[in-house]
């Protein structure tokens, strides 16, 4: 019985130590993959939050700049998706990363016809959007496991 324990003591170390040794690069990987990706198809004319995008920009700073803006966004998705694989971007990407989720969540407040079925059910676009809670933290994860600025040399 005590070795088993000794054995599930070493298996839980080792996993453990792995998690730790891929978290970060894993994680780069998979924001670059969520922005690179959501942005490029909305470059393409493809994404499927057009509409919501739509009656985001029609409540706020009109439909006129709708073209405009939406093609910004869909080029700071990419950018931030790029910038995230690189750790000496981090600094720069986070910021950026919590500007771009003010925009993308503001639609909870602004639009809830869209995002809210009734008090407290998201519809599928309102769940769309706070699932950004995840990307948020992950974020914050990988800032946490940048070195400070006073000990690089």
């Amino acid at each position: 019985m005590a070795k088993q324990k000794i054995e599930i003591t070493n298996l839980d170390l080792r996993l453990i130590d792995f998690f730790r040794r891929t978290f970060i690069p894993f994680a780069r990987f998979s924001i670059f993959l969520i922005f690179f990706w959501f942005g490029f198809i909305k470059l393409l004319g493809l994404s499927p939050a057009s509409p919501l995008a739509e009656a985001l920009t029609a409540k706020t700073v009109g439909m006129q700049y709708f073209d405009a803006l939406f093609y910004v966004l869909a080029v700071i998705e990419c950018v931030i998706g790029i910038l995230f694989l690189f750790p000496k971007a981090t600094r720069i990407v986070i910021p950026l990363l919590m500007f771009h989720m003010l925009i993308v969540c503001s639609p909870l407040v602004l639009v809830p016809e869209y995002t809210w079925q009734q008090f407290g059910v998201p519809t599928l676009e309102g769940q769309y959007i706070i699932k950004n809670a995840v990307v948020v933290a992950t974020a914050i994860g990988i800032a946490a496991s940048t070195r400070p600025l006073s000990l690089k040399r």
